[in-house]
């Protein structure tokens, strides 16, 4: 499959937005002098004209994630617009930790007698940790630019990674797991997640991985959740119906370890399921149309589609979706980097202060975060560079670019092309 790019937003001189075009569109009427570009990433251009039709409405389709969450826009059945949003939760959740570990020990050495102060504070229903609260607004200021430069008018969230009711109901019922098709997908879904896409006897991936008991069903095994793994076929057929025990008898390390992952619940899959309704209470909120649809869904639509396991095609696949007609399938890479830290000087790993942050943080007309194109033109490092730039005092900046970071650029060099947002940007 051949990677076409994403259509470009159009506004027109009332910054209204309208139909998405082609590049190619839009790179005539720049040229001709009829529209201007009005924002680089995601690529706008503006009209020089104002336009009275009115829009064919848009659907914006968003598949949740842990670490990165897809995006992509469809006009019926075209996809038009795709994005992969890279979350900044790990990192929030480590400064934290960071600032409580230190202050912790600073109160110990001051305050050594100091009553415990806890459970002094009240929180409400809806409250989120910091890194989870993230991804909520991280998603919904995305789903806000794009409305302000495509004429959105619904929303499609995948709401679950996996339908608990569909898992839990062929035991209810004491139907097979494998009795409906799409069942069969939420359950496999959740396996392949579960057990990261390997054998769970001999660590074999890129194959095709069979349901497994881990206490066989002839011996009373049950079909919960919790019972099932993945084998490839030869350990299947070997194992057959021994306990786990004596198929493991001489890998005690691979038993201990598959009997503790049985047990282990989701990590990633805990986050998106303590997010997914406070994402879509918000959505409800913004006045546009909310369908939902599950992750078994989604991957059965991707695969019906025959699309490759990507997070944008996931997105797009959550739903209702008719039979896609792929244009967009290059990615936007978006990354959240946040507006910097208000600390007044770093500290070492003991907690004691190492170096002050400089007051003003504009050096030479440019800030950290910028997205510059600079062009160098004499020295060791001659060649054109576009990225993100980290600012140093000397005017000497370094700049992170898709093939890696370029130190000691000078500023002189440098050109502005997007504004620092709390973002960076790549394909």
């Amino acid at each position: 499959m051949s990677k076409q790019p994403n259509y470009a937003f159009v506004l027109d001189t009332n910054r209204k937005p309208l139909t998405p075009c082609k590049p190619s569109i839009a790179r005539k009427l720049i040229n001709a002098g009829k529209a201007k570009v009005f924002r680089l990433y995601p690529f706008t251009i503006i009209l020089n004209k104002e336009v009275v039709d009115t829009p064919e409405p848009l659907t914006l389709k968003i598949d949740p994630g842990s670490k990165i969450t897809g995006l992509a826009i469809l006009s019926g059945s075209s996809l038009l617009w795709v994005a992969e949003l890279t979350h900044r939760g790990q990192t929030i959740k480590a400064a934290l930790e960071s600032r409580r570990s230190i202050r912790r020990n600073r109160r110990n050495r001051h305050t050594r007698y100091r009553q415990a102060r806890f459970l002094n504070r009240t929180r409400s229903s809806s409250w989120l940790a910091p890194s989870l609260q993230h991804r909520v607004e991280t998603i919904l200021t995305w789903i806000k630019k794009l409305t302000r430069y495509a004429p959105i008018n619904a929303v499609d969230q995948e709401l679950v990674r996996f339908d608990l009711q569909q898992l839990e109901n062929p035991e209810i019922s004491g139907i097979e797991y494998q009795q409906d098709e799409l069942a069969g997908y939420e359950v496999r879904e959740y396996l392949l997640n579960k057990w990261e896409r390997k054998c769970a006897y001999c660590g074999i991936e890129n194959i095709p991985l069979q349901i497994e008991h881990i206490h066989p069903k002839a011996k009373g095994g049950t079909n919960r959740i919790s019972n099932l793994c993945l084998a490839c076929e030869p350990c299947n057929i070997k194992k057959g119906t021994k306990n786990i025990e004596e198929f493991l008898q001489k890998k005690p390390e691979i038993l201990k370890k598959v009997l503790a992952q049985a047990k282990r619940p989701l990590k990633d899959t805990a986050a998106v399921n303590s997010t997914r309704w406070a994402l879509f209470n918000r959505l409800k909120k913004t006045g546009l149309e909310v369908a939902t649809g599950s992750g078994g869904l989604t991957k059965f639509n991707r695969t019906h589609l025959q699309l490759p396991k990507t997070h944008f095609f996931d997105a797009a696949c959550v739903g209702d979706t008719p039979e896609l007609l792929v244009l967009a399938n290059q990615p936007l890479l978006i990354k959240a980097t946040g507006h910097g830290s208000r600390q007044m000087c770093r500290t070492d790993k003991f907690g004691f202060p190492s170096r002050y942050v400089p007051q003003f943080k504009f050096v030479k007309g440019f800030q950290t975060g910028d997205i510059v194109k600079a062009i160098v033109t004499s020295g060791k490092k001659i060649g054109a560079y576009t990225g993100r730039i980290a600012l140093r005092s000397t005017g000497s900046f370094n700049i992170s670019t898709t093939s890696g970071l370029i130190q000691g650029i000078s500023y002189k060099y440098c050109q502005q092309i997007h504004q620092k947002d709390g973002y960076g940007y790549g394909f």
